[in-house]
């Protein structure tokens, strides 16, 4: 009987850890974007900034997509397994978890659309400059988001260590 709670506490250790790195490389790349991406999209004029932006659509798509549902799947999964076993992390987990969850449903609420226009040069040049700004906005505060996420998650790997 011991093996198997040691089994189960390790199994949750972990995924906790499991979670942390992934919210880590989400939410360094999510600081990675803001600090050089945003400043450099902003530099750029409107017509050099679509061509960029329709040129790297999709490989921006292709990064971060697998890095947000990573992190998503193991923040969510983390705080189900330690709700349902009642772990002394389960608060903590589950803050990373809905946390998670707001940062990728603010995707298609706002960034799918206006990426999508990003790519198709279909906004104006001369609302490209406020659209930007905007965007960066939403990005810091999703970053934000981020490393709270990341917070809550290190302080549950440490509540499951000694819990």
């Amino acid at each position: 009987m011991n093996d198997r709670r040691t089994n189960k506490q390790g199994s949750g250790e972990l995924l906790r850890l499991g979670s942390v790195a992934a919210l880590a490389l989400f939410a360094g790349a999510m600081l990675t974007e803001g600090c050089i991406l945003v400043p450099y999209w902003r530099s750029l004029p409107p017509a050099e900034f679509f061509a960029w932006y329709a040129a790297n659509d999709e490989r921006l798509f292709g990064f971060f997509a697998p890095l947000t549902v990573a992190a998503a799947l193991m923040a969510i999964t983390a705080a189900v397994l330690s709700f349902w076993r009642s772990e002394a992390s389960r608060w903590t987990t589950g803050i990373a978890g809905v946390i998670l969850l707001a940062v990728v449903a603010m995707f298609p609420l706002y960034f799918e659309r206006v990426n999508a226009s990003f790519a198709a040069g279909s906004i104006g040049a001369q609302d490209l400059p406020a659209e930007l700004a905007r965007w960066a906005r939403w990005h810091w505060f999703r970053t934000g988001l981020s490393f709270l996420a990341l917070g809550a998650a290190l302080i549950a790997a440490r509540q499951g260590r000694v819990g």
